[in-house]
């Protein structure tokens, strides 16, 4: 079992501790001709690929470099857009990584609160008189654990609790998913 994230929200919903706790998958860098056999769109400030799979290049992957040059959301690193400068031949051949994009800042505060607006509607909706609302959210790719305190609130120092945070998650992934010995 992997841990991929930690994020420590408060009673009110508000992010007040968020850790990344993974390698990012490795990226896709590949040299293109003129057309471009993947489709690509705007979407959320980045480009990414709408149709066509090929190479370890997925549908979601965005556009992080272009040439050696990082790409910042829409546009090259001298400023001009990405779909305009891919859509001109006289640029080609080029050569375009692609990747996972990493979240933003603001994008981790919006899935904690939406996470907490979720976790309160569903200890609501619950049948179960005192339900303590969502425990785990299972996808195909991923489970989303949510443990509470038992006083509801969390006093700490970020330095110590980042230090041991990091030690909690190494020896969790050292123990597997069913704890030591299984």
């Amino acid at each position: 079992m992997a841990i991929f994230s930690v994020y420590v929200v408060n009673k009110a919903g508000g992010l007040i501790y968020q850790l990344d706790h993974y390698a990012p998958r490795a990226d896709t860098e590949k040299t293109f001709s003129f057309p471009l056999d993947l489709v690509l769109r705007p979407h959320d400030e980045r480009v990414v690929v709408a149709f066509g799979q090929r190479d370890g290049i997925r549908v979601g992957h965005a556009v992080l470099a272009i040439n050696g040059a990082e790409v910042n959301g829409r546009f090259t690193a001298d400023g001009k857009d990405v779909l305009e400068f891919l859509g001109n031949p006289a640029n080609y051949p080029v050569s375009i990584r692609f990747g996972r994009h990493r979240l933003s800042s603001n994008e981790k505060l919006m899935l904690a609160s939406m996470f907490h607006s979720l976790f309160a509607i569903g200890s609501q909706l619950s049948p179960e008189v005192g339900s303590s609302g969502i425990e785990m959210l299972e996808t195909d790719t991923f489970k989303l654990h949510c443990f509470q305190t038992l006083t509801g609130t969390m006093p700490i120092r970020c330095e110590l609790f980042d230090q041991n945070l990091k030690l909690a998650l190494e020896v969790a992934e050292k123990a597997g998913p069913f704890g030591p010995g299984s």
